[in-house]
């Protein structure tokens, strides 16, 4: 009996640390997202599903932008963060750890302060724009700051790591045979690599979409600092409603909006990936 309930006993503390630390607080917002009221007078629970109704009909547009952006930063993430990954697994030799050190370095350094010095370089007159103006590569009234593309870029630079990692630990665990044993089923490398390499490293792609995408789609910082006005996101409205002006309810309807849509993404994401199947190949 004992060694039964040894490892629900383990897991006793995870468990119970979710359900303090993530499923009160959710319940609590859900009751909060139905009420009525400010707080001056406070807020009642009145089971006020309308104020969904208004958090969609009023936020559609920087909900839509904040997906947007977020799966634009994604897929300049993968693009980017796979064949990093790649090289470091397959040609990264005994200098694997320092490549990885590399590509986690800028991640001593604060989120906000990389993203105001992602702002000193994109700027008008900075490194990059002011050089390629200087030389006469581009014109003097170019600028790239307050716009979709730079808060796209601040986004996947901030993030580019959470790609990298989880796409490295499949590559790397992957015996590295099978793509000798294509080569010798006469595959060409595009072949062996579309056909052996691609599809044993899809959890990888998958897992690091997701730490990529959801925090990206949530983020405020980039937009606020890297963007203007028609850059808003979703996360700069939330942060508004809470802090700014205290409208908990619309606030906290708007988080679940986000949160539904995200959820909806996720499964259409596995569903199109085909992710349970290739780690069941995995573990067969």
């Amino acid at each position: 009996m004992r060694r039964k309930l040894t490892p629900y006993l383990l897991a006793l503390p995870g468990w119970a640390w979710l359900a303090l630390f993530f499923v009160v607080p959710l319940a609590g917002m859900v009751s909060l997202s139905l009420t009525s009221g400010n707080v001056i007078t406070g807020f009642e629970q009145t089971f006020n599903v309308g104020n969904y109704v208004d958090a969609i009909s009023t936020y559609s547009e920087q909900l839509f932008r904040s997906l947007l952006y977020g799966l634009g930063a994604t897929l300049i993430c993968v693009a980017i963060g796979y064949p990093a990954a790649y090289w470091i697994a397959f040609h990264g030799g005994k200098h694997k750890s320092t490549y990885l050190l590399l590509i986690l370095l800028p991640f001593f350094v604060s989120f906000v302060l990389r993203t105001i010095s992602w702002k000193f370089t994109l700027s008008d007159n900075g490194v990059v724009l002011g050089t390629l103006k200087s030389i006469g590569l581009l014109p003097d009234d170019f600028g790239v700051l307050n716009t979709a593309p730079a808060v796209v870029l601040g986004l996947a630079y901030n993030f580019l790591p959470f790609i990298v990692l989880p796409i490295y630990a499949v590559l790397e665990r992957m015996d590295h045979r099978v793509v000798e044993a294509a080569h010798d089923l006469y595959a060409s490398k595009l072949q062996a690599f579309l056909r052996v390499v691609l599809p044993i490293s899809l959890p990888g792609v998958f897992a690091g979409g997701l730490m990529t995408f959801i925090p990206t789609t949530a983020d405020y910082v980039n937009a606020s600092v890297l963007g203007g006005p028609g850059n808003t996101m979703i996360g700069s409205i939330i942060k508004t409603q809470y802090l700014v002006n205290n409208d908990y309810p619309i606030a906290a309807a708007i988080t679940f909006v986000l949160m539904a849509v995200l959820l909806l993404g996720i499964f259409t994401y596995a569903r199109a990936l085909g992710t349970e199947r290739v780690m069941e190949v995995q573990a067969k």
